[in-house]
Formats: C-alpha cells, structure tokens, sequence
C-alpha cells in the first residue's frame, strides 16, 4: 500500500449497517483493540462502547419491498439516534476503486470499494463518530439489492473470505495495496442473516486491520466498516449501533 490511510481511503467513503423495516435480533462483538498510540480521531478503533445498549429488537422478519434513495435516506442512522455518536455526510464512492488480482477476491475489493456486488439499485453513506473524541470512526452504508441479489452478496463474500485468506493484491483507486489475510469474526446474530470479516492490510509491513459486518434484512444490506491504523490489534464496531439501527426499523 502506498501509504497507511490509502489502505482504507476507498473503504472510508462507504460501509455500514442499517437495514430494512421489521428486521431485528441480538448482536455480538468482534474484538477488542489496542489502546490508542495516536490522537488521530479518524484512525482511533473503538476500545469500549461509550453509550449502553440499546434495547434489543423482536425477531427478525423479512420486508420484502426494494427501497428506494429517498426511503433508504430515511432509514440509515441519523442525528440523535444512537446517543454518544455523530452521524455525519459521507459522500458516494469513486467511479473507479481497487481491482484484486485474483478474480475469487474481487468480491472483496468491491465492499472495499463501497459498492457490493451485484451492485445495488439505490445507496445510502453516513459517518458515525464516537461524540466525544470522534472515536470511534464507522462509516455506514445501506444498500438496496433486491432479495435474491443480496443474498448472493453474501454467499459471494462468505467463498471470498476462505479462498483469499492467504492474501491478494489490488490495483487502482490512489494506487496498488497488499492485503496479507483475510478471515471470517464472530458474527453479529442480527437481520435475515448476517457475516463479519477482517482484511488485513500492509503497510511497509506494519499490518492495518479492516473490519466489515454485513447484514441482510431483506433485500437491503448494511454494512459497517471500521479499521485501526495503529497496530494490530482488531478494532470492534459497538454493538449500540446495530441494535440502535434494528430498533429504528423494527
């Protein structure tokens, strides 16, 4: 990678979880982080959740119907939903992002990218910041895909995750990036169905950690993407925010 914020540049644009009405459910944690070495918000992994739960949502039922932009818009996290964080504008991806080298990891540079495939009909991007110290940083994005389209990005992701765990290469974006692992998290039991995964960069040989949670409520797939770019260490999304997002939508 051509420098450490690049890792994640393409990935920072996008990536979330909300979903779509009458979907709910429990959530785990993925992992712990390292304690912070820098004063840098946007590179800070979140080290506890600085809010309690919120409540927990009723079972999960499936919403059939595609939203649209504007429904999207309305049912991504926003001001005031999660107390402790800001949700902040986060614009739509780049045209061009990251290509991986090897074909059965291309599902994994298109998360990156901020565009699950099969691409989606309609997008919604939020930043969500601890308030705080902006820490920590998740940035947020719903999309629309249709059901069986976002079932396919799962089951897509899932075969990327084990056949690229030894790594691959990506070209493209601000330019080529190194991914030396990639593995499956204890997933976050919350949606129709739902799947973490850690990529983890490399940085002139300092790992950088990228973490997404991906869940399917319907046709739509939020997806929430962290990363630390301090260490090694695993960084974690709160569990305040899926809960917080299933319980607007339920």
């Amino acid at each position: 990678m051509t420098q450490r914020r690049t890792a994640v540049a393409a990935a920072a644009l996008a990536l979330a979880v909300g979903l779509t009405a009458g979907c709910g459910g429990e959530d785990d944690t993925a992992g712990k982080p390292q304690q912070p070495k820098k004063e840098t918000a946007a590179a800070r992994p979140a080290t506890q959740d600085p809010t309690p739960e919120a409540p927990a949502s009723p079972s999960p039922a499936t919403a059939q119907k595609d939203l649209s932009k504007a429904e999207l818009e309305q049912a991504i996290l926003a001001k005031g939903d999660v107390p402790g964080f800001d949700v902040g504008s986060l614009g739509a991806p780049p045209s061009q992002g990251e290509s991986a080298d090897k074909p059965e990891c291309a599902p994994l540079t298109a998360v990156i990218n901020g565009k699950p495939e099969p691409l989606a009909q309609a997008s919604a991007y939020r930043q969500l910041t601890g308030a705080k110290d902006d820490r920590p940083a998740v940035s947020e994005f719903l999309t629309a895909h249709g059901a069986q389209g976002a079932a396919t990005v799962l089951s897509r992701l899932r075969t990327a995750v084990e056949a690229c765990k030894g790594g691959f290469a990506a070209s493209g974006g601000e330019g080529p990036s190194t991914y030396r692992s990639v593995k499956a998290l204890p997933v976050a039991k919350v949606g129709d169905d739902a799947f973490a995964y850690q990529v983890t960069g490399d940085f002139e040989g300092d790992p950088v950690p990228l973490v997404f949670q991906v869940v399917r409520c319907g046709g739509t797939l939020a997806t929430y993407y962290t990363a630390n770019l301090e260490g090694p260490a695993t960084p974690r999304i709160p569990r305040v925010l899926l809960t917080a997002q299933v319980a607007k939508l339920s």
